[in-house]
């Protein structure tokens, strides 16, 4: 048994790490339900790259070789384990990029019994299935996963093997104590938190969205390649000169042969800027009011995305299906796109969930609106069958919430009444914003729904774009 460190170091959040990492079981149960796979089929490594060396030390030890396509980092590692004299012809491991599994599942079968390893970096941007759907049928066949693109963790080295239980068992032979340090195990856990998985499946539809737009756009200027991930592939005539270009205005991309790899970003305005070093002039448009709060807590994981000029998507999963439903008419009758999901310590109480989930929601709200230029700054409304909902709102950056309104039933379903008034207290104060709501009426569920309803139309009055000044005498809010 390892011992523990004397002293934890003195860095901040530090718990835990004076002690050596534990067996990451938990992290391969979760890497398991996001795979589709069984938890006895997942290895956690530090990384595609990593899952890729295993497979070349395992192949060295053994005295085989190795097959792979000419490209990096599949070239690096031969170098770092040639093997002198060895004929790559009756290579023992055969490594393949990314291809359907019926293609997979038939060179498994032709290749055998040599290993076939799948490179599956950039599945998630893909619209092919996985190669560990076959799994099943291909003793062979391992496929390597990763979370640096899909999940943004690039820095942090973290990904997974999967196989059959006794290829797995081959390949983790060939691994070192200690593989996996306990902050990258945290981090990918954090990122693979069920709370994340709405904006993840979002940004990587973002980013596919945009691919397919600059393909559009630089396709006018040079062949471009259809690929997968956060990169293009283009053919200009003078790549030397195209990639000194893109240099001047800090893009980074590099040039393999007569081909560059162009980045692909999330976001529009960096891929704006890579279109006018290339000499293409994007329409001007007024920077994206979009905002993100991430918010951690001891009882709630909180993922809360914003877009004040979409209308869509709006999906929320907080576990309390009538907040959910209220959160969605504020986004519906708002006019912006809103995405937030809750993991939370409902089996106590609903409290934290909805409060939580309401602070993150301001949060994002204060990013999106910016130094809020241009906007309306105030809104009103709202009548619901016998309720009446008078909702004021000044987006003036100071908090101020009041709210008047009484509830007799407790509960509607699993959404506490009395949590009306601190929803709107947490908004107003996360948000830095006046929301004065008034609410009357006999059916509780209409009073609330109403209040909620209210709140979104004055919300989106006030969230509307009239001009380009700051909505104030004072010239800042």
């Amino acid at each position: 048994m390892t011992l523990p460190a004397p002293f934890p170091p003195l860095v901040a959040g530090a718990d835990g790490l004076d002690r050596y990492p534990a067996d990451p079981s938990a992290l391969a149960a979760r890497m398991a339900e996001i795979y589709g796979v069984a938890p006895d089929r997942v290895l956690p490594v530090r990384g595609l790259t990593h899952g890729l060396e295993l497979v070349w030390r395992l192949a060295a030890r053994e005295g085989q070789t190795v097959q792979a396509p000419d490209a990096a980092p599949y070239t690096d590692l031969a170098a770092l384990y040639a093997r002198p004299g060895k004929n790559a012809d009756t290579a023992a491991v055969v490594v393949r990029a990314l291809g359907s599994p019926e293609a997979v599942a038939e060179m498994a079968a032709r290749v055998a019994p040599a290993l076939l390893v799948v490179d599956e970096g950039l599945i998630e941007f893909a619209d092919t299935a996985s190669a560990a759907t076959v799994l099943d049928d291909a003793p062979n066949l391992i496929v390597l996963r990763s979370l640096s693109l899909a999940y943004g963790l690039a820095g942090a080295r973290v990904g997974a093997a999967l196989a059959q239980p006794d290829t797995l068992a081959r390949l983790a032979s060939a691994l070192e104590p200690y593989a996996l340090p306990e902050p990258l195990i945290r981090l990918a856990q954090q990122a693979l938190d069920p709370s994340r998985m709405i904006e993840t499946a979002e940004r990587i539809a973002g980013v596919k969205r945009e691919r397919a737009r600059l393909a559009r756009e630089i396709g006018r200027l040079m062949t471009v390649e259809a690929g997968v991930g956060p990169i293009l592939m283009a053919r200009p005539e003078d790549p030397a000169g195209v990639l000194t270009e893109l240099t001047k205005y800090g893009v980074s991309a590099d040039q393999s042969g007569d081909r560059l790899r162009l980045p692909v970003s999330l976001k529009p305005e960096v891929n704006d800027r890579l279109l006018v070093a290339l000499g293409l002039n994007p329409p001007r448009a007024r920077p994206a009011r979009t905002g993100q709060a991430v918010r951690d807590t001891k009882e709630t994981r909180i993922v809360c995305a914003v877009d004040l000029d979409a209308t869509g998507p709006v999906k929320i999963e907080t576990g309390v299906g009538f907040f959910d439903h209220m959160l969605e008419q504020i986004a519906a009758h708002g006019g912006f796109s809103l995405r937030l999901a809750c993991e939370g310590d409902l089996h106590t109480d609903p409290h934290h969930t909805i409060e939580d989930s309401a602070i993150a929601l301001g949060q994002a709200l204060k990013q999106a609106l910016g130094e809020r230029r241009g906007i309306a700054r105030y809104g009103f409304v709202l009548a619901m069958d016998e309720a009446e909902a008078h909702v004021a709102i000044d987006l003036s950056g100071r908090p101020y919430p009041l709210f008047e309104g009484t509830f007799a039933t407790p509960y509607i379903g699993d959404y506490r009444t009395d949590l009306t008034a601190h929803v709107f207290r947490s908004l107003a104060e996360a948000m830095g914003a006046a929301v004065h709501i008034k609410v009357t009426g006999d059916d509780d569920h209409h009073k609330t729904e109403a209040a909620y309803k209210g709140f979104g139309r004055a919300l989106r009055q006030a969230i509307r774009i009239e001009g380009d000044a700051v909505p104030s005498t004072k010239g800042v809010l």
